[in-house]
Formats: structure tokens, sequence, C-alpha cells
């Protein structure tokens, strides 16, 4: 093991847990919504069944010991402390692979994908994956400066994947870690290749005109966001201090911010566990209440927002898995302008969390594309 990794094991005190415990006893509930859906939010009788359970039957620590089947690791860089799961595979020519979460996400949501990626049947598709926690999320370091934005994050991937002794390596992302990634796809240092599940593109100035299908939905689907999914973005760019306070404070504020977006952004025909169990949806909360990461991780927005309309070309290799139901889809003429696109896959289904709700299409997906550049 290199100098300056430490191992690590999540292991969550019981004073935490009584307290989380007490904490959801004692929440002070608004009454509900006036409308029969969740077009103001999520709704107050599904929180509340939601939360009980989390205080009665959820199990932390058997999901902990789950988690911890992983091998984590803490490495100080740049005088943060970066958690990372660095799982090898048994197959030595494995390809070393970085993948990276987003908000309000988790490496939680590569839990199922991991041991298929290390592991595969066939040893010429195997990985070596690392998972980092973004700073300011899970178990790493919350920066107490400014600075910590994604070009530094992607610098300080690069510095981590070296330091694990990986001089060539493929890199993939969605939502802040697809920003990461582009990074460092243009910055290419020893990443090879990257694949995305949320490419970033722009629609081009002369777009007005001749627009496919898929344009003219990509269009819609922008200005459907732009009206009423921006909010927490707003916020979480603007002020995320004052946001912090009552995410931190309050467990049932951290999960309803949260799980609204899971249900909004998942190819989940109108609830989260059409998709999502209830402990998958409360390990991935968990991650941010117990590492009291609500400020901290929102504070990304802060530094990076204006990150996702950045000039500059990908011209690495660029595979990208195009979910029906993204955030804000991109069709690939727009990605032309932005990567290098050797690789596109239009998906049947799934949405913005894509190795958490359709793990085998994107561990199909994520061998086929770095298969052409082994």
């Amino acid at each position: 093991m290199s100098a300056g990794i430490r191992p690590f094991r999540i292991e969550v005190p019981d004073a935490v847990l009584d307290d989380l415990r007490a904490r959801l006893a004692r929440t002070r509930w608004p009454e509900a919504e006036c409308v029969d859906d969740w077009s103001q939010g999520m709704p107050l009788a599904y929180t509340r069944e939601l939360a009980t359970y989390w205080a009665e039957r959820y199990d932390w620590r058997t999901r902990e010991a789950a988690l911890n089947r992983f091998d984590q690791f803490i490495t100080e860089i740049d005088g943060l402390d970066i958690h990372f799961i660095h799982q090898r595979s048994p197959h030595a020519e494995a390809l070393p692979l970085l993948i990276t979460h987003g908000w309000p996400g988790s490496v939680v949501e590569f839990h199922k994908v991991i041991e298929p990626l290390v592991n595969p049947t066939s040893p010429e598709d195997a990985f070596h994956v690392v998972c980092p926690s973004l700073p300011g999320y899970g178990f790493s370091g919350k920066p107490t400066r400014t600075g910590w934005g994604v070009e530094k994050i992607a610098q300080a991937w690069e510095t981590l994947m070296g330091r694990l002794g990986y001089d060539r390596y493929g890199a993939q992302g969605g939502d802040w870690g697809a920003a990461v990634t582009t990074h460092l796809g243009r910055n290419r240092g020893h990443c090879i290749a990257i694949h995305l599940n949320m490419p970033i593109a722009r629609p081009p100035t002369d777009s007005t005109t001749d627009l496919t299908e898929d344009e003219q939905r990509a269009l819609a689907a922008m200005a459907q966001h732009r009206r009423w999914g921006t909010g927490y973005s707003k916020q979480q760019s603007t002020r995320p201090q004052t946001l912090g306070y009552g995410l931190v404070d309050s467990p049932v504020g951290q999960l309803a911010w949260i799980v609204e977006k899971f249900w909004a952004w998942m190819d989940c025909d109108g609830h989260p566990e059409n998709v999502l169990s209830r402990d998958e949806l409360l390990d991935n909360v968990m991650v941010y209440w117990v590492s009291g990461t609500g400020a901290s991780s929102a504070r990304l927005y802060w530094e990076s927002f204006d990150s996702f309309a950045e000039p500059g070309r990908v011209e690495i290799p660029t595979g990208v898995a195009a979910f029906p139901k993204e955030i804000l889809p991109a069709p690939r003429r727009w990605c032309e302008n932005a990567y290098h696109i050797t690789h596109w896959t239009t998906m049947p289904r799934g949405g913005h969390f894509a190795a958490f709700e359709q793990p085998a299409l994107f561990v199909d997906d994520v061998r086929a594309f770095f298969a052409t550049v082994r």
C-alpha cells in the first residue's frame, strides 16, 4: 500500500444512531400539501411513512456491514482527507476505472455494479474500481476554504490514481461526476477515455430550425426543468450555508431534500420505491446524515455550478449511455461539439442515477465502451 493511504471502515457510533431516532421522534411536522401529487414537494403521508420506517425498522448496522464488504481507504490530497473505495480485480490485466458520483448521491449508488465490474465472467471485461467520495460528501473531509471546485477535484483524482500506482485509467461519471470526468477528459493526464451517463452539452446556437424529435424533446425537458426543477440548485449555488442549518439539524429535512430528487430524476413511474427499496433510499440518506454533509455537499454548487457551461472539447475517446429519464437529455448532435464520441447507447429505460437504477445496463455499457480502448 502506498505511503499516505490508510484503511477505513464505516463505523458510526451508537450515540449518532440514538440521536437520529430521538430527532425523528421529535419531528415538528408541517401541514399536508394542498395537492394530491408531488408538485409541491414530497407528500406528507409518504414522508411520515418513510421516516417511521427509518426510526423503527431500518437496520443501519446490517447496511453498514454490507457497505464495508468493499475495501475502503482515506488519503490526504492538498490538505483534505479523501475517502474512496478501491476494489481490485483478481485479474491482473484489469483496467483501472475511476467512478465519480454526484449530488444527491454517494458511493452507495455503485454498490450493485462494483462486484460485476471487478470480477466478471470474462477476465478481459475486468476493472480495478476506484470510487471516491467527493470533497464535502460522505466520509471525505469538508473543505474549510474556498477553491474545491470541479477542476481542483479532477486534479485531485489524477493525483489519487497516480498514488494508487495507475499510470493508465478510464473514468466514468454522472451529475457532478460527469463534470469532474469531463475535466479529466479535457486535461488528459493519465486518463485514456471517459464514459458518461450525463454528458454536458448545450444546443448549438443555430439549432432553432431543423430540429429532430429528440432535440425538440430535449429542449422541452430543459424548459420544464428551468420552470419547476431548479429551486434546489439556485439555493445551493447561492446560499448553501443557510440551507445547511436545516439539513444538518433535521433528519426529516435531509430525507425529504434527497428523496424528492430521486422521485423526480429516476425512471420510476411516479414513485421512488418502484425502482429502489426503502433501505437503498435510506442508505444514501444515511451517508449524508451521519457525516453531517448537508451544507458541505451543497457548497460544490456555490463553487462550480457555472462549470457545467464551461467550453473546451474532450478529445479522448468518449462513450455515452443516454438514459431516457435523464434530467437534461443531450442529443448526440449536441454532444459531438463537446466530446470525441466513439460510443453511444440509447438506453431503453433508466434515469439520472444510472448505476443505482439499472445496474445491468450500466455495467454492460461500461464494458462495451472500454473494450474499445483497452
